[in-house]
C-alpha cells in the first residue's frame, strides 16, 4: 500500500524529534515506499523568530532519511498556536492517500503492511477527556458537542459510543491529534481549518468560555473527521484499533515517558534504528536522546515502573521521574 506521511519539522525539539521519528520509519517499515514529507514553517509575521530547521547535521540527516522538506506560510496560526502546524501543513502533501504523524512519535513495526481504509479517516484514540471542560452550571457534552457537529453539517447522534452513558466524555468522538490520515490532504485541510476558525473566532455560545490553547487542534478534528465520512478506529474509521498506538507506532511526547510506559518491543525497535553510527553521531547531540538513547538513563527509567501496573493517572508518573532525577525534556 502506498502513502505519503506528514510531519512537522521546526527549530529546537522539534528538529531532532523528525530525527528520530525518521530514522525509526526507515528502520521499521522497509516495505513503505511513499515520500515522507517533514513540513516546515517559514518566517513571517505569525512568527517571533525564524522557525525553520537549521543547516547542519539534524537537517542532513534528514535528508539522507529520503525526507523531503517541504515549506509553507502559516496564514492562521504561528507562534501563538504552533499546533497549528499540522493543519497549515497537509498543504505541502501531494493528492493521494496521507498519514500525519506528531514529531514525537515512533514507528516500531512495517506500516505498509496494514490494511487501511483512507476514505474513512481516523485518528489517535490514545486521549484523555481534557476537552471540553465542564462546568456545573454550565452546557454539558451533549449541547457543546452537538452545536459544533451542527455548525459542520453534521449530527451528534452518529457520533456517539453508546457503549458510555449520556454525559460521560468517552461517549463522545474525541481525539488525541497525534495521528490521523485521510484519502485527499487538500480536503481534510479545508475540513479541518475551516472547524478549527469556526472553534476559535466564531464560537457558538456554548463554546465562548472554553480555553482552547492548547485544545484547539483536538476540539476541531472530530468535526473534520466526522465531515470527511471517519470516525473511530475499529468503527466507522478506516483502520482496526490497537494498530497505531500499539503494535506499529509508539506517540512517546517525552522520552522519559517512553521508557517509563512504553511495551518491550517498542524499546527494542527504537534502540535498533537509533543504533548505526550515522544516526547516533546526529541523535546524541540533544540532550534528552543523548542521556535515554545512549547512557543510562532509559533503563534507570524503565526499572522503576511496571508496566502492567502502571499508575492510573500520568502526573504520578511524572512527579516518580522527576523525584529521581529522570526528567528531561
Amino acid at each position: 500500500m502506498t502513502f505519503n506521511i506528514m510531519t512537522v519539522g521546526q527549530r529546537g525539539r522539534l528538529t531532532h524529534e523528525a530525527c528520530l521519528f525518521a530514522a525509526t520509519l526507515r528502520h521499521n517499515a522497509p516495505g513503505w515506499d511513499g515520500r515522507l514529507i517533514v513540513a516546515e514553517p517559514q518566517p513571517g509575521d505569525r512568527w517571533s523568530d525564524d522557525p525553520r530547521i537549521p543547516a547542519g547535521p539534524q537537517r542532513d540527516l534528514l535528508e539522507s532519511l529520503g525526507a523531503e522538506i517541504v515549506p509553507f506560510e502559516s496564514r492562521h496560526f504561528g507562534s501563538y498556536y504552533p499546533n497549528g502546524n499540522k493543519i497549515e501543513g497537509l498543504v505541502t502533501l501531494p493528492d493521494g492517500p496521507f498519514m500525519f504523524f506528531d514529531t514525537d512519535t515512533v514507528i516500531t513495526s512495517d506500516i505498509s503492511t496494514l490494511d487501511i481504509d483512507f476514505s474513512r479517516p481516523a485518528a489517535s484514540m490514545k486521549r484523555e477527556g481534557t476537552w471540553p471542560e465542564i462546568e456545573i452550571y454550565g452546557p454539558g457534552y451533549n449541547d457543546i458537542w452537538g452545536v459544533l457537529h451542527a455548525r459542520r453539517g453534521g449530527r451528534l447522534a452518529d457520533t456517539l459510543d453508546l457503549n458510555w452513558p449520556d454525559e460521560y466524555w468517552q461517549r463522545y468522538l474525541y481525539f488525541n491529534a497525534g495521528w490521523f490520515f485521510g484519502q485527499h490532504p487538500d480536503a481534510f485541510r479545508r475540513a479541518f481549518l475551516d472547524a478549527a476558525l469556526m472553534i476559535r473566532d466564531d464560537p457558538p455560545d456554548e463554546v465562548a468560555c472554553q480555553v482552547l490553547d492548547p485544545w484547539l487542534d483536538q476540539a476541531a478534528l472530530p468535526l473534520a473527521i466526522h465531515e470527511l465520512g471517519g470516525g473511530r478506529p475499529g468503527d466507522k474509521g478506516g483502520i482496526d484499533d490497537g494498530l497505531l498506538d500499539g503494535s506499529h507506532s509508539f506517540h512517546y511526547r517525552f522520552l522519559p515517558l517512553m521508557y517509563a510506559t512504553a511495551p518491550d518491543h517498542v524499546i527494542t525497535a527504537v534502540q535498533a534504528a537509533t543504533a548505526p553510527n550515522p544516526v547516533k553521531k546526529v541523535l546524541k547531540d540533544y540532550e534528552p536522546f543523548k542521556r535515554f538513547l545512549y547512557q543510562p538513563k532509559g533503563g534507570k527509567a524503565r526499572a522503576l515502573f511496571d508496566r502492567s501496573d502502571l499508575p492510573r493517572k500520568e502526573q504520578a508518573i511524572r512527579n516518580r521521574l522527576k523525584r529521581e532525577g529522570l526528567w528531561l525534556r
